[in-house]
């Protein structure tokens, strides 16, 4: 797998990375730390939800300012794949659905009968339905980008103790 990722010679000559090169490549942005790699996660969270197209380059720009994680933020935003992008829009707009309570304020004919009426009345549905979509989709990527946070965080943590510990008990011989 290693043999097909680009070097990073390879990063910087590119044409479309060479104005931004220096800036993307900066080694602290591709180690794994315990500060880094949550806000990784945090930024591939919040970039996987609220950006519909070009997540990953989103989260690889936003990761660049807090020096999050370049490689953890992209992958993290895989979340919301093509396959899994059906659900999250459900829940979105259920999540949103809750918080506006638009169905209990408004009144109507079934869904059926709104999609056979004129354009405009179908519009109207769409962007009540939108809305609510769009702010599901906003708190669900500020619950998961916080809670994402808390857990990889507590979770590196847990690790890095481990791996000290072992590294403790074994003492080369002298």
């Amino acid at each position: 797998m290693s043999r097909n990722l680009p070097t990073r010679e390879q990063m910087e000559q590119n044409r479309f990375l060479k104005p931004i090169a220096h800036r993307i490549l900066l080694p602290e942005l591709w180690r794994f730390t315990r500060r880094s790699v949550p806000r990784g996660v945090a930024l591939g969270m919040l970039a996987g939800f609220l950006i519909p197209a070009g997540q990953i380059f989103v989260a690889v720009f936003m990761a660049l300012p807090v020096r999050a994680n370049v490689p953890v933020a992209a992958l993290t935003t895989f979340i919301t794949n093509p396959f899994t992008y059906p659900f999250w829009i459900i829940a979105a707009n259920k999540v949103g659905d809750l918080i506006l309570q638009l169905d209990a304020s408004t009144y109507g004919a079934p869904l059926n009968e709104q999609m056979r009426s004129d354009f405009g009345d179908w519009l109207k549905w769409l962007l009540n339905e939108g809305a609510e979509t769009a702010l599901g989709f906003l708190i669900l990527a500020i619950v998961f980008a916080s809670v994402s946070y808390v857990i990889t965080a507590f979770f590196w943590r847990i690790w890095v103790a481990r791996k000290r510990r072992r590294s403790m008990r074994i003492k080369p011989a002298d």
